[in-house]
């Protein structure tokens, strides 16, 4: 006889689940226990004959299975599912057990840091930013402002720091996710550098480090428009440019963590310098800095009346919509830049949908039609439907977010996945 929680379902709404929707291809590597456990999640609640016909294996094993996850106290039973055909009593259903786990997720960057903190159904619990007042620092300022960070997570949520399991963070620059370490960063002043062993000096919980590009792609996939997609790419325009790419249904990565860098693509031997150190890249012609660098010229802007390049952006971009031709020109010869791109991602990967996210997508100029036509115009793609492309306009908190679902699927397996291969 199953223990109901009967009083809760008559005013619980039904969780919205997160998570990938569509299977993984290949999952010879996690244990079928997870995938029930991940179904349910993604579906939010489940019934067991839902389980059963999804994952397509016996009733048994799913009775077994997810007793096995209820005595771990990671899935609980609930009413609230629809009568089939409006008789008799409501199906019992599966759904996580929410304050069961939690995970901190932090975005850093240059000028302002965030965080969030969910429990495992990747519920918001609180959230937080950090203003950062340079941009280059030494791994012991970085760490000094995430512990600030996650002080005031626990204070808005009155959590304990025994009580979070794991922590993601997401940062630009060349990171390899499997050991921790930063290859290289516009945010670190030294390369190489071994963010997840320094974490762990100060904190026994662990910490997961990747690309921030990443996170934002892992943000789609588990709470946006990349949930029922199978391959998708999203391209980030912010302080830099970046890319992360999902193919059946998994983040990409490639084998050192040095893979879809697109803002590090050439676009011109010998051209604009890139802070990377190289001429020529693509986020040279793109990111912000490369955008105010040359609204110092069209602004009439000497070096010593230079502003920050957020304050030079805005000014710029109002000067390009009050018909100013200088302006104009800069953010029209952005988005020649980023439709080459675009037309090379599409050659590349085939994706279903291409998401255009960050703070300068606000910017209409980097989007507009005759971008996205220069960029069909750029792709061999006569007799079959174009790449579709979304703009999503992500506020700072959600790459924050995607760190968590990072922190989330670590804390996943480590639980579950204790069988595997």
């Amino acid at each position: 006889m199953y223990n109901t929680q009967e009083n809760q379902a008559q005013t619980a709404p039904i969780p919205v689940g997160c998570g990938p929707v569509l299977p993984v291809l290949g999952r010879d590597t996690t244990t079928l226990r997870q995938q029930v456990f991940e179904h349910v999640r993604a579906a939010g609640r489940a019934a067991r004959a839902d389980i059963t016909r999804a994952l397509g294996i016996s009733a048994g094993s799913t009775t077994a299975l997810t007793a096995d996850l209820i005595s771990r106290g990671m899935l609980r039973e609930v009413d609230g599912l629809a009568r089939e055909q409006g008789r008799g009593r409501p199906p019992v259903a599966l759904e996580v057990v929410p304050d069961c786990k939690h995970v901190i997720g932090i975005k850093l960057s240059d000028e302002t840091h965030t965080a969030v903190l969910t429990d495992l159904s990747g519920n918001v619990l609180a959230d937080t930013s950090l203003t950062t007042p340079q941009p280059r620092k030494a791994v012991d300022v970085i760490l000094d402002e995430m512990d600030a960070l996650i002080a005031q997570l626990l204070s808005a949520s009155g959590k304990s720091m025994g009580e979070i399991n794991a922590v993601g963070v997401g940062l630009s620059g060349i990171v390899d996710h499997m050991t921790g370490t930063v290859a290289w960063s516009p945010l670190l002043t030294a390369v190489d550098t071994d963010l997840k062993s320094a974490f762990s000096r100060r904190h026994s919980c662990p910490l997961y480090v990747d690309n921030d590009a990443n996170m934002l792609t892992l943000a789609e996939l588990w709470f946006g428009a990349g949930r029922e997609l199978s391959n998708f790419a999203v391209v980030t325009i912010e302080h830099g440019v970046g890319m992360g790419l999902v193919l059946d249904s998994r983040l990409f990565r490639g084998s050192r963590g040095m893979g879809l860098e697109l803002g590090h693509t050439k676009v011109q031997l010998d051209g604009a310098l890139c802070r990377c150190g190289q001429r020529g890249c693509l986020e040279a012609y793109l990111a912000d800095y490369a955008l105010a660098r040359e609204a110092g010229t069209a602004l009439d802007r000497g070096p010593r009346n230079l502003q920050s390049p957020n304050a030079m952006l805005e000014m710029l971009y109002a000067q390009a919509k009050a018909g100013n031709k200088s302006a104009s020109t800069i953010f029209q010869r952005a988005g020649r830049y980023l439709s080459v791109a675009l037309s090379n991602v599409v050659q590349l990967f085939d994706p279903e949908l291409i998401i255009l996210s960050g703070g300068r997508m606000r910017y209409d100029y980097l989007y507009a039609e005759s971008v996205m036509t220069e960029m069909q115009r750029l792709t061999l793609s006569e007799g079959r439907p174009p790449c579709p492309v979304e703009i999503h306009g992500w506020g700072d908190l959600v790459w924050a977010r995607g760190a968590t679902a990072l922190a989330l699927a670590a804390v996943t397996d480590a639980a579950l996945n204790d069988t595997r291969p």
